[in-house]
């Protein structure tokens, strides 16, 4: 029982198999204040870059409407092609800021994890209504987190609001009586010292909460003992297959260089151990081993080049140099072109003799 627990007890770092799958899912290790950070970053870059043009824009577009009011026609198709031109107006004056926002917030994600295109989150679950599955996200160690991490994003930015403002509270309360046109200048400069403030602060809380999601995202990737094995088995093939397999291509193979034992013009033993089956025809570059085997392998070899009358020659120390250098269906190397050139000549000089026997 002890062994089956540990088994299933998920303390394994993941695969890179598994990792892959759960990024094919869509599962991602994602902060939302990583995100929040990168729009809130670009709108105070782009309050300093394009502050003053937008407002000019604007003020143009509304200014020139208030000025022609009266050349506004009221009825129904005049109204509508007034609120095209506007609106045509007030989006060429905006849409590169929010272009670039929206670069900003997708910038946000793609910092965190490469794109994903997945349907997982789209496909209907139990889970999603489940009462009893909802308590349990409701009061959960994540949901706790981001419990506090609200209350300190509020508390920080509180402060920071307090210290930044309090001593300027008498000036502020002066704004009541200044020209409107005057307080756009202050209450920018106030603005951006604001949003500098925020992004300090917004992108210590980010990086912390960025490394809390990739670790609560990788504890959940963990496996267990039995799950690597199993995806061992499914990536790698089953042990017991796998040798199964070993074995039957073995056997092929030896039959295969049993069968060619036959050609051979010469086998080279030693004498029990070892032994090296050669091939040599004219015009060939240099022989051919066709089997080699040791022990049992070596003995077949023997058997078989004896019943088909080819010829068994005793050179150890050639045998051992020969299976050690050359394999099956490969010349043999240069260095051994002497010692073997004599083994051939030698059983040559056999055959030419026993053919000329009457």
């Amino acid at each position: 029982m002890a062994e089956g627990q540990d088994d299933n007890e998920k303390s394994e770092d993941p695969t890179q198999k598994r990792l892959d799958e759960a990024l094919e899912r869509g599962d991602v290790a994602k902060s939302q204040e990583v995100s929040t950070w990168f729009v809130i970053a670009g709108a105070t870059l782009l309050l300093m870059m394009f502050a003053t043009p937008m407002s000019s824009g604007l003020k143009a577009t509304l200014g020139g409407i208030l000025a022609n009011a009266h050349r506004i026609p009221m009825d129904g198709h005049g109204i509508v092609r007034f609120a095209g031109k506007a609106g045509i107006e007030v989006i060429a004056v905006l849409a590169i800021p929010f272009l670039l926002l929206a670069l900003a917030a997708i910038g946000g994600n793609m910092i965190q994890h490469r794109l994903v295109w997945s349907a997982e989150s789209l496909k209907p679950k139990l889970s999603k209504i489940s009462p009893l599955a909802g308590m349990k996200r409701l009061f959960s160690k994540v949901a706790l987190v981001n419990f506090v991490k609200g209350l300190l994003k509020i508390a920080l930015l509180g402060t920071v609001m307090t210290m930044l403002l309090w001593p300027e509270r008498d000036r502020l309360e002066s704004l009541v009586a200044t020209d409107p046109a005057a307080i756009l200048p202050l209450v920018a400069i106030f603005a951006l010292k604001l949003m500098g403030i925020v992004v300090a602060i917004l992108a210590i809380i980010a990086a912390a909460d960025f490394f809390f999601q990739y670790r609560q995202w990788y504890e959940k990737q963990k496996m267990s003992l039995r799950e690597i094995k199993e995806e061992f088995k499914q990536s790698e093939g089953d042990p017991m297959v796998k040798a199964r397999i070993r074995r039957i291509r073995e056997q092929r193979a030896r039959k295969r260089m049993m069968a060619a034992v036959p050609q051979a013009s010469v086998v080279i033993t030693n004498p029990t151990h070892y032994a090296i089956a050669l091939k040599y025809e004219r015009g060939d570059n240099a022989p051919v081993c066709v089997a080699k085997g040791v022990d049992a392998v070596a003995l077949k070899i023997r058997e078989v080049a004896k019943a088909h009358a080819v010829p068994v020659v005793e050179n150890p120390p050639l045998a051992r140099a020969l299976h050690a250098t050359v394999d099956i269906d490969d010349e043999i190397p240069s260095e051994h072109y002497r010692a073997v050139a004599e083994v051939i000549g030698y059983v040559m000089n056999l055959r030419r003799r026993a053919g000329a026997r009457p």
